[in-house]
Order: C-alpha cells, then structure tokens, then sequence
C-alpha cells in the first residue's frame, strides 16, 4: 500500500484507485480544473496552472498532508481528488478529509468509494483515530456522500472558514476508528 522510502502510495478499490499525483498529471489535472471551474465555485478552487499545480504535488512532502487523485481504474483517468489535512499525532490521532470531484464524474459511486479508501488508509495505515469534515450546509450532496461512509454529525461551526470572500457556516461530521470497524 504505502512505501515509506519514496513515500509512494497506491490504493485498489473495485472501480477507482487512490494514488498521489505527480507532475507527469498536471496537463489532465489543469484540464479537468478548468472545465469544473462552474461547478466548483464557491466550495473548492483547485490548481489551473502549472505553478499552482507543483506547489499541490509539493504538499505531499509534509508529515501533516496526505493529498490523493482518485482515478477510475479501468483506464487510470483522474476523477476527484481526496485529502487529508492537518493530521495530528500524539494523543490526538486527527486529521481533516477534504474532496471533490470533477463535473463530468459526478453522481457515479466514485467519491463515495474514493472516501472509504482514504478512510481505510488513514486507520490502518496512517494509524489515526477520528478524522473530520466540515461541509457548508447547502452542500446536500456532500452531506450525503459523508453519510453514506459512516461519518457523524457533530455540530455546527459558525464562521468557520472564509469562502468567496465571505465567511461560512460549516456542519462538522465525523468518523472514528471504532464506529468504522462496527461498519466493516
């Protein structure tokens, strides 16, 4: 799964793997980031150039980031993306997932199971304990992708971050290490 020499990564699922991007996928990547540019407003901004690109790929350099491209197996193309970020050791054992998907792949399984295989790796081989999302509450489909993999509703955090210039109200789900070995 994970070779901590070169700190490469590659998860099977049955429809779509996870893997760290590299470089050799900026032009898909830039692509796919500029053709959702509509569809992404206001929730995420992903790389549209080569620069911002690099410093994406260059994230994965840190203990406290784990960016991962889910890809559709059958022909490795790039469908979304899923992170984790802020990942915290010690007594606390978190981190923050963050996804999205690019237009032309939504509503076809590929987050969903893109989410459980960062779920996995993150307990089993990052050794975390609770991982948490924080979604806008009009984000219904974001909501629901969270839900169907085991996440909890937690609270709300008013204000939480500052999106389009404004800042949001964000639902805070969560899952933990014991409540996803109930649901395996």
């Amino acid at each position: 799964m994970m070779n901590k020499k070169n700190q490469q990564m590659q998860v099977n699922g049955k429809r779509v793997i996870l893997r760290f991007p590299e470089m050799k996928d900026a032009d898909e990547f830039i692509a796919l980031s500029k053709s959702s540019q509509k569809f992404h407003r206001n929730l995420v901004n992903p790389a549209k150039d080569i620069e911002k690109f690099k410093k994406y790929v260059e994230g994965n350099k840190t203990i406290e980031n784990k960016l991962f491209l889910i890809c559709r197996k059958e022909d490795k193309a790039i469908v979304g993306v899923t992170d984790l970020s802020q990942i915290f050791y010690g007594i606390f054992k978190n981190a923050y997932i963050g996804y999205y998907l690019f237009e032309d792949y939504i509503g076809k399984g590929f987050m969903t199971e893109g989410i459980n295989l960062t779920i996995k790796t993150a307990f089993q081989v990052l050794k975390l304990h609770r991982i948490e999302a924080n979604i806008q509450p009009k984000n219904k489909p974001s909501i629901a992708v969270v839900k169907r993999c085991g996440f909890t509703k937690e609270g709300l955090s008013r204000k939480y971050l500052k999106i389009g210039g404004k800042w949001c109200d964000h639902e805070r789900w969560a899952i933990i290490k014991e409540d996803w070995r109930k649901n395996l």
